[in-house]
Protein backbone atom coordinates (compact mmCIF):
# COMPACT_ATOMS: atom_id res chain seq x y z
CA UNK A 1 0.00 0.00 0.00
CA UNK A 2 2.86 2.38 0.86
CA UNK A 3 4.41 1.61 -2.54
CA UNK A 4 1.12 2.53 -4.29
CA UNK A 5 0.99 5.85 -2.45
CA UNK A 6 4.59 6.68 -3.46
CA UNK A 7 3.84 5.80 -7.10
CA UNK A 8 0.76 7.99 -6.95
CA UNK A 9 2.76 10.87 -5.44
CA UNK A 10 5.44 10.44 -8.11
CA UNK A 11 2.83 10.50 -10.87
CA UNK A 12 1.17 13.57 -9.35
CA UNK A 13 4.54 15.37 -9.15
CA UNK A 14 5.28 14.58 -12.81
CA UNK A 15 1.86 15.83 -13.91
CA UNK A 16 2.21 19.03 -11.85
CA UNK A 17 5.70 19.69 -13.22
CA UNK A 18 4.51 19.11 -16.78
CA UNK A 19 1.68 21.59 -16.28
CA UNK A 20 4.00 24.19 -14.78
CA UNK A 21 6.32 23.90 -17.76
CA UNK A 22 3.68 23.74 -20.48
CA UNK A 23 1.30 26.53 -19.37
CA UNK A 24 3.80 29.37 -20.04
CA UNK A 25 4.63 27.79 -23.40
CA UNK A 26 0.98 27.77 -24.38
CA UNK A 27 0.58 31.45 -23.55
CA UNK A 28 3.96 32.51 -24.90
CA UNK A 29 3.56 34.42 -28.10
CA UNK A 30 6.33 35.91 -30.17
CA UNK A 31 3.82 38.00 -32.07
CA UNK A 32 4.24 41.74 -31.34
CA UNK A 33 0.83 42.43 -32.81
CA UNK A 34 -1.07 40.46 -30.19
CA UNK A 35 -1.59 43.55 -28.06
CA UNK A 36 -3.30 45.51 -30.84
CA UNK A 37 -6.81 46.48 -29.83
CA UNK A 38 -8.91 47.74 -32.69
CA UNK A 39 -11.72 48.63 -30.31
CA UNK A 40 -9.51 51.12 -28.48
CA UNK A 41 -10.52 54.73 -28.90
CA UNK A 42 -6.92 55.59 -29.78
CA UNK A 43 -6.33 52.64 -32.07
CA UNK A 44 -5.98 54.76 -35.21
CA UNK A 45 -3.87 57.88 -35.49
CA UNK A 46 -3.16 59.96 -38.55
CA UNK A 47 0.45 60.65 -39.41
CA UNK A 48 -0.03 64.31 -38.45
CA UNK A 49 -1.04 63.24 -34.92
CA UNK A 50 2.08 61.19 -34.42
CA UNK A 51 4.76 63.85 -34.56
CA UNK A 52 8.18 63.02 -33.16
CA UNK A 53 6.86 61.35 -30.01
CA UNK A 54 7.72 57.68 -30.59
CA UNK A 55 5.86 56.61 -27.46
CA UNK A 56 2.59 57.96 -28.84
CA UNK A 57 3.36 56.19 -32.10
CA UNK A 58 3.70 52.78 -30.52
CA UNK A 59 1.19 52.72 -27.69
CA UNK A 60 -2.09 54.34 -26.78
CA UNK A 61 -2.91 55.52 -23.26
CA UNK A 62 -4.04 52.03 -22.25
CA UNK A 63 -0.84 50.42 -23.58
CA UNK A 64 -2.27 48.82 -26.71
CA UNK A 65 -0.54 49.14 -30.09
CA UNK A 66 -1.95 51.90 -32.26
CA UNK A 67 -2.36 51.73 -36.02
CA UNK A 68 -0.77 54.79 -37.53
CA UNK A 69 -2.38 55.78 -40.82
CA UNK A 70 -1.93 58.26 -43.62
CA UNK A 71 -4.74 58.83 -46.11
CA UNK A 72 -2.49 59.07 -49.18
CA UNK A 73 -0.67 55.86 -48.17
CA UNK A 74 -3.98 54.11 -47.65
CA UNK A 75 -5.44 55.37 -50.95
CA UNK A 76 -2.40 54.98 -53.20
CA UNK A 77 -0.94 51.73 -51.86
CA UNK A 78 -4.35 50.28 -51.07
CA UNK A 79 -5.53 50.85 -54.64
CA UNK A 80 -3.52 47.82 -55.85
CA UNK A 81 -2.89 45.76 -52.72
CA UNK A 82 -3.34 45.90 -48.98
CA UNK A 83 -1.63 48.98 -47.54
CA UNK A 84 0.97 47.07 -45.53
CA UNK A 85 1.76 48.53 -42.10
CA UNK A 86 5.00 50.53 -42.13
CA UNK A 87 6.31 48.50 -39.17
CA UNK A 88 6.74 45.45 -41.40
CA UNK A 89 9.89 46.86 -43.07
CA UNK A 90 12.81 49.04 -42.02
CA UNK A 91 13.07 52.72 -42.95
CA UNK A 92 15.86 51.85 -45.41
CA UNK A 93 13.63 49.26 -47.09
CA UNK A 94 10.82 51.78 -47.49
CA UNK A 95 13.23 54.45 -48.80
CA UNK A 96 14.57 52.09 -51.46
CA UNK A 97 11.09 50.90 -52.38
CA UNK A 98 9.69 54.41 -52.73
CA UNK A 99 12.56 55.50 -54.99
CA UNK A 100 11.82 52.61 -57.37
CA UNK A 101 8.08 52.96 -57.90
CA UNK A 102 8.51 53.02 -61.68
CA UNK A 103 9.27 49.29 -61.40
CA UNK A 104 7.32 48.25 -58.29
CA UNK A 105 7.45 44.44 -58.48
CA UNK A 106 6.93 44.56 -62.22
CA UNK A 107 4.35 47.37 -62.28
CA UNK A 108 4.65 51.11 -62.77
CA UNK A 109 3.35 52.59 -59.51
CA UNK A 110 4.81 56.05 -60.08
CA UNK A 111 3.34 58.92 -58.07
CA UNK A 112 3.65 62.69 -58.31
CA UNK A 113 6.61 64.01 -56.31
CA UNK A 114 4.59 65.52 -53.45
CA UNK A 115 2.54 62.35 -52.89
CA UNK A 116 5.61 60.12 -53.12
CA UNK A 117 7.46 62.28 -50.60
CA UNK A 118 4.53 62.31 -48.16
CA UNK A 119 4.08 58.52 -48.33
CA UNK A 120 7.82 57.88 -48.16
CA UNK A 121 8.19 60.12 -45.10
CA UNK A 122 5.21 58.45 -43.43
CA UNK A 123 6.56 54.93 -44.08
CA UNK A 124 10.08 55.78 -42.89
CA UNK A 125 8.88 57.55 -39.73
CA UNK A 126 6.72 54.56 -38.77
CA UNK A 127 9.01 51.78 -39.97
CA UNK A 128 10.33 48.92 -37.88
CA UNK A 129 13.28 49.86 -35.73
CA UNK A 130 14.60 46.36 -36.32
CA UNK A 131 16.52 45.58 -39.46
CA UNK A 132 14.21 43.49 -41.59
CA UNK A 133 16.71 41.48 -43.55
CA UNK A 134 15.58 39.19 -46.29
CA UNK A 135 15.89 35.47 -45.65
CA UNK A 136 19.11 35.40 -47.68
CA UNK A 137 20.61 38.13 -45.47
CA UNK A 138 20.43 40.96 -47.98
CA UNK A 139 19.48 44.34 -46.57
CA UNK A 140 17.25 46.09 -47.32
CA UNK A 141 14.45 43.61 -47.79
CA UNK A 142 11.83 44.82 -50.25
CA UNK A 143 9.33 41.97 -49.99
CA UNK A 144 7.82 41.60 -46.53
CA UNK A 145 7.18 37.92 -47.27
CA UNK A 146 10.91 37.35 -47.83
CA UNK A 147 12.09 38.76 -44.50
CA UNK A 148 13.49 36.49 -41.82
CA UNK A 149 10.84 37.85 -39.46
CA UNK A 150 7.98 36.90 -41.82
CA UNK A 151 9.41 33.44 -42.48
CA UNK A 152 9.83 32.87 -38.74
CA UNK A 153 6.25 33.95 -38.03
CA UNK A 154 4.90 31.72 -40.81
CA UNK A 155 7.20 28.70 -40.55
CA UNK A 156 4.31 26.43 -39.56
CA UNK A 157 2.27 27.30 -42.67
CA UNK A 158 2.35 24.40 -45.12
CA UNK A 159 3.42 25.05 -48.73
CA UNK A 160 0.02 23.87 -49.96
CA UNK A 161 -1.65 26.75 -48.06
CA UNK A 162 0.36 29.35 -50.00
CA UNK A 163 -0.68 27.67 -53.26
CA UNK A 164 -4.36 27.47 -52.30
CA UNK A 165 -6.67 29.40 -54.68
CA UNK A 166 -8.00 31.30 -51.65
CA UNK A 167 -4.51 32.43 -50.59
CA UNK A 168 -2.49 32.53 -53.84
CA UNK A 169 0.68 33.98 -52.28
CA UNK A 170 2.27 34.98 -48.97
CA UNK A 171 1.56 38.63 -49.76
CA UNK A 172 -2.20 38.05 -49.41
CA UNK A 173 -2.34 38.69 -45.66
CA UNK A 174 -6.11 39.08 -45.53
CA UNK A 175 -6.59 35.48 -46.73
CA UNK A 176 -5.74 34.23 -43.23
CA UNK A 177 -5.48 37.34 -41.03
CA UNK A 178 -9.12 38.34 -40.75
CA UNK A 179 -8.34 41.83 -39.43
CA UNK A 180 -5.29 42.58 -41.58
CA UNK A 181 -6.94 45.56 -43.28
CA UNK A 182 -7.27 47.28 -39.89
CA UNK A 183 -3.63 46.52 -39.03
CA UNK A 184 -4.25 43.66 -36.59
CA UNK A 185 -2.32 40.45 -37.14
CA UNK A 186 -3.07 38.80 -33.79
CA UNK A 187 -2.87 35.05 -33.82
CA UNK A 188 -6.38 34.76 -32.38
CA UNK A 189 -7.70 36.50 -35.53
CA UNK A 190 -6.21 33.94 -37.92
CA UNK A 191 -8.59 31.75 -39.86
CA UNK A 192 -6.90 29.37 -42.26
CA UNK A 193 -8.86 28.98 -45.51
CA UNK A 194 -10.08 25.48 -46.35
Amino acid sequence: MLKDIRNYQWLLAVVALTMIISVPAVYADDDDDDDFQSSSRNSVMSSSQVGDDTKSRDRSKNGSRVLVTNEKWKDECGACHMAYPARFLSAESWRVMMTGLDNHFGSDASLDAATATEISDFLQQNASRKKRKSANGIEPALRISETRWFKSEHDEVAARVWKSPKVKSPSNCAACHTKAESGSFRERDIKMPK
